[in-house]
């Protein structure tokens, strides 16, 4: 049943919901009413970007080499998901500058706060937009978890919003196949690929998998590669790919959640209805 407030509430485009928290943490929640959400999400998110700041010195683009320096280098990575803080992260950023400035001791824990930050805005954008879709609309109440909390899980560990969901077969699949496409790339490279420092944007890629990868590279602890390995590529690459193939599950855990809540059909479902109708005829 809709909430006994829903029909009282003006109606909120849900993609403007999501645009703006993309802009500003928080900003869709408080067009849609919910202050305390959007106070806290704002202090939590842009906290962990100010946290990092703090910690890396405002390192961030400075990693790459400068021939691909520019404020337009960062539209790959997980900072961007952020967009409100980035901007201004990059506005200070002296590009002519081509010498990097020293980094300290705590540059690793700082990129991946401002990184988790990025992403948590993300996901907090997506549950925006269900929460505008869901405030004008019939959404049915019950056991079914909500599609950002599902999608919150899932970059968490993934399968784990599979899991939430009741999915287990698909869950315990889903964190074997994608935990297990990491491992082995750690070990074909050396662990080499848990650097942000020599590997920017497939770093970036890995961090889609969550604290799995930042707990991977603190325990690395930041192996030199003094020897070449031969499959170092392929590891660095395989570890990226895990972490792109980890957004299709969260995809997923969303659309199950979204069609549970609005009593819509899978789309399994509706094929099998299909494939059901014209063996009957």
């Amino acid at each position: 049943m809709p909430s006994s407030d829903a029909s009282n509430r003006s109606a909120v485009n849900p993609n403007v919901a999501a645009l703006l928290t993309w802009l500003v943490p928080g900003a869709g929640h408080f067009l849609l009413g919910r202050m305390r959400l959007a106070l806290i999400a704002f202090i939590a998110i842009e906290g962990l970007y100010v946290a990092g700041l703090a910690l890396t010195g405002g390192a961030f683009l400075e990693l790459l080499a400068p021939e691909i320096r520019g404020r337009f280098a960062g539209a790959l990575t997980p900072e961007v998901g952020n967009f409100g803080a980035f901007l201004l992260h990059v506005r200070d950023i002296d590009f002519s500058d081509l010498t990097p400035p020293p980094f300290g001791p705590a540059l690793y824990i700082g990129l991946a706060l401002t990184s988790t930050s990025g992403i948590l805005n993300l996901i907090l954008a997506s549950k925006a937009h269900f929460d505008a879709r869901a405030q004008s609309s019939a959404v049915i109440e019950g056991a079914a978890i909500r599609p950002g909390k599902a999608v919150l899980l899932g970059w968490l560990l993934p399968g784990a919003g599979h899991l939430a969901q009741g999915r287990v077969a698909r869950g315990v699949f889903c964190f074997v196949l994608i935990t297990g496409m990491f491992v082995l790339g750690c070990v074909l490279a050396e662990g080499t690929n848990l650097d942000r420092t020599r590997h920017f944007y497939y770093w970036a890629g890995q961090t889609l998998l969550g604290p799995t990868a930042f707990a991977a590279e603190y325990l690395s602890g930041h192996p030199l590669m003094e020897v070449r390995s031969r499959y170092s590529d392929a590891g660095v690459m395989l570890a990226s790919v895990a972490g792109v193939l980890n957004v299709l599950l969260l995809l997923d855990v969303y659309g199950f959640s979204d069609a549970k809540l609005f009593g819509r059909p899978l789309a399994t479902e509706q094929k099998a209805k299909g494939g059901a109708g014209r063996k009957a005829s």
